[in-house]
Parts: C-alpha cells; structure tokens; sequence
C-alpha cells in the first residue's frame, strides 16, 4: 500500500511532454486563425497559398517530427532539445506566409526555456535565453536585409512572452535551490544537536562510571591490609569500569571524528547556539524532552536503558498507544552507551508513533540472539502517511535523522520505511564490541 499521494496530472507530465503538448495547441491555434469559425465572419488571418501545397504540409511534417524530437531530448540533453524546437518553429512558420515566428510556433519554446531555466544551472539557463532571443532577431533582421517586410512589433511581442517564461522558470528553480539549502541545513543541525546530546549522556555516563571508580577505590584502600580479597573485587569493579568507559569514549569520539573527516569541504557545522528551536526541540537536552513532552515519559530513570522498556510501555500506555515489548534471545550484559542509545532509538520510534502514526498499539522488538549486535525494531499499523518523517524522501525527517546518527556513532545499521502491508517500521542494529558487559 503506498503512503504518499499521487502526484496531480500536470505534474505527472514531463516538461518534454508539455513542450509536445504546447506545440499541437499551437498548430491547432494557428488553424483556427485562419479558418472561419462561429461568431466570425471570416478568418482573422488569410492562408498563405503555400500552406495549401505539398511542401507547406511537408515543411509542417518535418517542424512537427523536430518537435517531437526535441521534447523527447528535453529532460536529458535540454540545450540540443532547445535547438530542435527552434529550427522547427522557423520551418513551420515559413509556410504561413507571416513577417515574424508567430506566438503560437514558439509556445513549445516557452515550455522549453521555463523547464531549462528551472531545472538547469544559470549559465546554461541564460544561454537557452539568449538562444531563443536571438533566433526572433536574426529571424526579422534576414528579412529586412533580403527586402521582405517584418513584423517587428510582433516578434518583440513573442520575445517578452519569452523571456516571462524563462523568469518564471528561474523563480521555480531559485524557489528548489533555497529549499534543498534549507533542507540541508536543518539536518545539519538536527545532526548537530543530536551529538550534543549524545555527548551529554555520555559525559553522564562516564561521571557515573567515575563515581563508582572513586567509592571502589576508597573502599579497597581501607581494606586492602585487613580484606585483600574484598580490596581485589573493588580493583576489579574499578577495572571494568574504566574499561567499559574509555571504549564508549573511544567509539563516540571515533566515529565523530570520521563524520567530520567524511563532510564535504566548505561545509560547517553549525555551533549549538546557532542551531534553531526547532532542531533542538528534536534532540536537545531537556527535549530529551521531545519524546517526554508528548507522551508525558515522566518517572523513567535519569539514564534508562532497555531494562526500562516497560515502563516506558506503561507509560505510554497511559498517553493512549499501547506498547508490546518482545524480548528475542537471552539478554546479555551491555555497555552503557549502547544500552542508553538503543533506548533512545525505541523511545524516539514510539513518540514518533504516538505523534503521527494515529495507530492505538505499536511493536518492540528486542533481539539478543547475535552475540556480535544488538537489534531493535519498532512498527506499527497506523495509517498515517509515512508519519510526516518521510515527506522529503528516506530518513527526511529530523527525528529519523538524529535516530540515525545515533545509530551511526556506534556503527550500526538503520533503516526506517513504510511496512508493506502499512504502517511504518524503524530497525536498527548495533554492533557489540567483544567482551561486552553491563555496567
């Protein structure tokens, strides 16, 4: 079942088909003038007697088969696209017995120069116009030089019809340009602000695992003459503890550092105080705080892992969603950060679910049958449209996108799409590194 809507008709149509649209209009239009039609006494223009003849309908032919040709070429070779309907607006014009290339024998030039112009870089956007500009110019002066009369004023008037089609087109493209900037800048900032607040929990998680190093070893130097054997265990608490601590480090400033390595040049960051309410309101700190705010996950404990899932699906129970957890596997022992993370990720999916879904239950998946990861899936079978996190293509939405780089620090998988029988599904896995125990 498909979550997005159908595209409307006109925008289902290719810019080529338009061109090929506009070009039979015109020829219709061209027709009409010269026929007698209801309401008239007679045509507005008279025929020329070459139109009437074989090769007028043969240049007509050939005019036609350059058009069809250039839409075709249109969306993948536009400046050769651009030169076909030109020579076929000149070639169908000769047959018509007229001083200038009318209205009607450029609108499949208009459709060509709007579609360029949005969709094309402004050099190349600036050459179609000058190109179509230039074709009416050299079309009135040839005419002057060789004697014949020209139709100045109407090829002025095609002109501007022109060159309001390719401002048209290049406010569309200008309009595209600034949203994909602000796309990629409101990711950045949501990717921005979800490291910050992952760096936060883990300067939590190591002044937690600080604490307990400094209580061990106060509590071995006590004992250390009089109980070696408890002064042994402390060691070993204070041991493990630093170890689980210094690999959290090691696997969060890692894999920041190769983000930064990997980010285009010329790119920047934003500083937290330049990322907007918005993006923080996504991932910030006490909008650690969007998921709480929504379901209201007030009573979960200051640094949550999965052993929290189901007060968390009791809590969310009472917001009006209920939460099945499943457990696959035997649990095993975890890091803090990788516990505290794949809690975030399920936190973050459920609010999501509560959010837009408008579904009345959703599914949690944990999976500890890999001893080398950890995985978690979250689904649902609302029948909202991709849950507003997909408006913008795979992973667009900024709770996606901070889940994601969540799962990326630890490198691991994520994936986030529509269910093929509907609703929406969130999966990660996490690697575990060897040797993994809980804190």
């Amino acid at each position: 079942m498909s979550v997005t809507p159908s595209a409307p008709f006109y925008k289902r149509v290719s810019p080529g088909g338009w061109a090929a649209v506009a070009w039979g209009a015109g020829i219709v239009f061209t027709a009409l003038l010269r026929m007698s039609v209801p309401g008239q006494e007679g045509p507005d223009v008279l025929p020329g007697f070459v139109i009437l003849r074989w090769d007028g309908l043969a240049m007509l032919t050939v005019a036609t088969l350059l058009t069809l040709r250039g839409s075709a070429l249109l969306a993948r070779r536009p400046t050769a696209a651009l030169n076909h309907l030109l020579v076929a607006s000149v070639i169908a014009s000769t047959p018509l017995g007229v001083t200038a290339i009318p209205f009607a024998q450029y609108l499949a030039v208009d459709v060509a120069l709007y579609a360029i112009a949005a969709a094309r870089p402004r050099p190349e956007a600036w050459r179609a116009l000058l190109l179509a500009v230039g074709l009416l110019v050299v079309y009135v002066v040839v005419r002057l030089l060789s004697g014949w009369s020209a139709g100045t004023t109407s090829a002025l008037a095609v002109a501007l019809t022109a060159l309001v089609a390719w401002l048209l087109g290049r406010s569309e493209g200008q309009a595209r340009e600034y949203a994909a900037r602000s796309r990629a800048q409101a990711t950045e900032q949501a990717v921005t602000a979800e490291r910050l607040r992952i760096a936060r929990e883990m300067h939590d998680t190591v002044a937690h695992s600080i604490g307990i190093v400094a209580l061990q070893a106060g509590a071995a130097r006590r004992v250390i003459a009089t109980q070696p054997e408890a002064a042994r265990q402390a060691l070993t608490e204070i041991e493990t503890a630093s170890r689980e601590t210094l690999a959290g480090l090691r696997r969060m400033v890692g894999a920041l550092r190769t983000a930064d390595t990997e980010a285009p040049s010329g790119t920047r960051c934003p500083s937290p105080s330049e990322a907007p309410s918005e993006a923080r309101s996504e991932a910030g700190p006490d909008a650690a705080g969007s998921t709480t705010a929504v379901t209201g996950l007030r009573g979960l404990p200051e640094m949550p892992g999965l052993a929290a899932l189901d007060r968390l699906a009791e809590l969310t129970g009472n917001a009006g969603v209920r939460v099945a957890v499943r457990r696959v596997g035997a649990p095993g022992p975890l890091p803090p950060d990788i516990d505290l993370s794949a809690f975030r990720i399920v936190q973050e999916s459920v609010t999501n679910v509560v959010r837009h879904s408008g579904a009345d239950s959703c599914t949690v998946t944990v999976d500890h049958r890999d001893a080398d990861s950890l995985s978690v899936t979250v689904e649902d079978h609302g029948p909202g449209t991709g849950h507003a996190r997909v408006s913008a293509g795979p992973g667009s939405g900024y709770g996606l996108t901070g889940m994601r780089e969540r799962v990326a620090v630890l490198h691991g998988e994520f994936s986030a799409g529509p269910r093929p029988g509907g609703g929406f599904r969130v999966t990660a896995r996490i690697p575990l590194p060897t040797g993994a125990t809980t804190r």
